[in-house]
């Protein structure tokens, strides 16, 4: 395992999460330090994990420059809200030497992360999803031009930790993965939900209702994901001529449930774009 010392600035969910992954995956808890204003979430990771938790940033950062070795870096992962970001970079602009910097806020720009960092070019942006929790993530990633081979192998290995993860060589892209994957788990629990209600509207308990329509997804996922097939080949085999799921998924057809759900992707893609827009006003 490589030595890099990582510095969480944000200690919210997520960076809880990938602290969970970095430390199961064999990171130590003297290689991992996070800067948190609020003594509830420092406590709950020291507590977890033993790592040092400061409030304070010079102090925070100032656990990321210690001696390292040739193929190894001090990274600061920015894990803070995007209304915030604006304000951290500039606290942090003229604490940075060499550091490569990860930012997991949602909409903000790399450019607009190098202008706040005084011009600091060693920028990635990730777009991790909620399954990272449960180490079952997806995650996007985009380069600053920037960086190099050696930082793009360990925001793999960061982001790695909770799941898989997608490079895109042009940053307008981590919009399209903010609305597939990004926001997608909600999808899925909505489409979950209306699964459960019908299954309790035709007679199941609450629970026999859960059990079928969490294990259904399970399977479904699985077997499209171990299967050389297109998932509509898939659901081609599943559609009996005249069966029941047949007269299902015509009642979404005519629904127009399809473009429905394009729809809303391409809605949630948009206000990906205005949020971009927004925040860089700052």
């Amino acid at each position: 395992m490589e030595k890099n010392r990582i510095t969480f600035i944000g200690g919210g969910n997520m960076a809880f999460a990938l602290i969970s992954g970095l430390i199961q995956q064999g990171y130590s808890a003297e290689q991992i330090n996070v800067v948190e204003i609020d003594a509830e979430r420092r406590s709950r990771i020291k507590e977890t994990f033993g790592i040092i938790a400061v409030p304070d940033l010079v102090d925070g950062i100032s656990q990321s420059t210690q001696s390292i070795g040739e193929n190894e870096l001090n990274v600061i992962v920015l894990a803070v809200k995007p209304q915030q970001m604006h304000v951290i970079a500039h606290h942090i602009a003229g604490l940075l030497n060499q550091h490569l910097i990860i930012s997991i806020a949602a909409g903000i720009r790399a450019t607009d992360i190098m202008r706040w960092l005084g011009g600091y070019s060693r920028v990635i942006r990730a777009m991790p999803n909620t399954p990272s929790f449960v180490r079952a993530g997806v995650t996007g990633l985009y380069a600053a031009p920037e960086t190099g081979e050696l930082d793009r192998r360990s925001a793999e290995c960061i982001l790695g930790a909770v799941g898989t993860v997608l490079w895109v060589n042009d940053e307008e892209m981590l919009h399209t993965v903010t609305a597939i994957s990004g926001s997608g788990p909600a999808y899925v629990f909505y489409f979950i939900e209306s699964m459960q209600q019908a299954g309790i509207k035709l007679g199941l308990t609450q629970e026999q209702s859960r059990q079928l329509s969490l294990q259904t997804f399970l399977g479904a996922v699985k077997l499209a994901s171990d299967s050389y097939e297109d998932v509509s080949v898939l659901r081609e085999k599943v559609t009996s001529k005249g069966g029941t799921t047949q007269r299902a998924i015509q009642t979404m057809e005519d629904d127009n449930v399809r473009n429905a759900i394009i729809a809303a992707i391409e809605a949630s893609y948009a206000r990906s774009q205005e949020m971009s827009n927004e925040y860089s006003k700052m």
